[in-house]
């Protein structure tokens, strides 16, 4: 017997709903995109012809409080995520949000308060966040390996994430770089920090950080000349709870050769994943660095959608990735937020 129609309304169609999202939700058998929402009656009514969904809402609030939705996919930019994700859980409905849970630690808080609200009332309701996709076909290696001890105990962390999409001090402004619109996620910070919470499942904290905005001001798409907000680079230390030194590196307006990875030394042996050339390494202490293998059945891939849609039916818990796990990147992102700003902390 087939399970019943998922209805679920898409609020905000942007490129990753547009490319991830709403083809992986059409992949999953029962479900329907019945309706969108985008910011303008006359840009929903273009996402609905393009998209193949049958009908629009005049806002986020009428499609949230439709009968006739079970699940909504939150698609906007950080600064909606938190007041539509709340009111959807109100709603009764299940809730798949974009990644940069929320503007700020506070929003993600309250996110989580209204999902075991909401699960307090209905213990099957659903809230999702997309999650860090880097890392997944590598993951289950990095914490078998840690597991085993390889590694021997934690010494020290780095993450480094440099580039050059931001280099032209020409380029349009993007909202990633507007605090109005992003809040305290700067460049690929909690995305990357989340990584680390799957593999080691320990806080990090920040002593200090430092940040710089090389271009003050970009162009917005009326070539008004608007404040870049979020600093362009961005470097932080801090330690883990056993003592290991945390050191992370973001910039995107580097000319130099790009640098994409993740290092764990250990008292044993290093592991550094190299993003950029999609490759693990493994050094033991005094030895040669040499690539680790995995095996295609190690290699998870992004099934995001299919996740969502499974935990609705089944009841599997969500992994990747629950609001518990989004309140922690973002304190961090915050946390780090805050030491690089000028003045007195406290």
């Amino acid at each position: 017997m087939s399970p019943a129609p998922l209805r679920i309304g898409i609020v905000g169609a942007g490129a990753n709903t547009r490319e991830r999202h709403i083809p992986g939700l059409r992949a999953c058998p029962g479900v329907e995109l019945a309706a969108v929402v985008n910011r303008s009656r006359e840009s929903s009514a273009q996402a609905a012809r393009a998209l193949g969904i049958p009908r629009t809402a005049a806002g986020w609030r009428e499609l949230v409080e439709a009968p006739d939705i079970d699940a909504i996919c939150i698609g906007t930019w950080p600064y909606l995520h938190a007041e539509v994700t709340i009111a959807a859980l109100a709603a009764g409905k299940h809730v798949l949000t974009e990644a940069r849970m929320a503007m700020n630690t506070a929003e993600a808080e309250a996110m989580q308060a209204a999902l075991v609200a909401a699960q307090r009332r209905d213990p099957g309701l659903v809230a999702q966040i997309v999650p860090s996709p880097f890392t997944l076909p590598y993951d289950r290696t990095v914490r078998e390996l840690l597991a085993a001890g390889t590694l021997g105990p934690l010494r020290a962390v780095t993450l480094a994430h440099l580039h050059g999409g931001l280099a032209n001090p020409a380029a349009p402004i993007t909202w990633r770089q507007r605090a109005d619109l992003s809040g305290v996620n700067t460049l690929t910070l909690g995305i990357y920090y989340e990584v680390l919470l799957r593999w080691l499942g320990e806080d990090v904290t920040v002593d200090s950080a430092r940040a710089e905005t090389l271009t003050p001001t970009r162009p917005d798409a009326a070539v008004r000349m608007t404040p870049v907000t979020v600093p362009d680079r961005v470097s932080i230390a801090g330690r883990l709870p056993a003592g290991a030194r945390f050191t992370a590196e973001f910039s995107g307006v580097e000319t130099v050769a790009p640098r994409n990875e993740i290092i764990l030394d250990g008292e044993r042996a290093r592991l550094r994943l190299d993003l950029a050339s999609s490759a693990l390494w493994l050094r033991p202490a005094g030895g040669v660095e040499q690539r680790v293998v995995i095996p295609p059945e190690k290699q998870a891939q992004w099934r995001v959608e299919a996740d969502f849609v499974d935990s609705i039916r089944t009841g599997a818990p969500v992994r990747l990735t629950d609001f518990a796990t989004g309140v922690r990147y973002m304190r961090f992102t915050e946390a780090a937020w805050r030491a690089w700003q000028p003045g007195p902390r406290g």
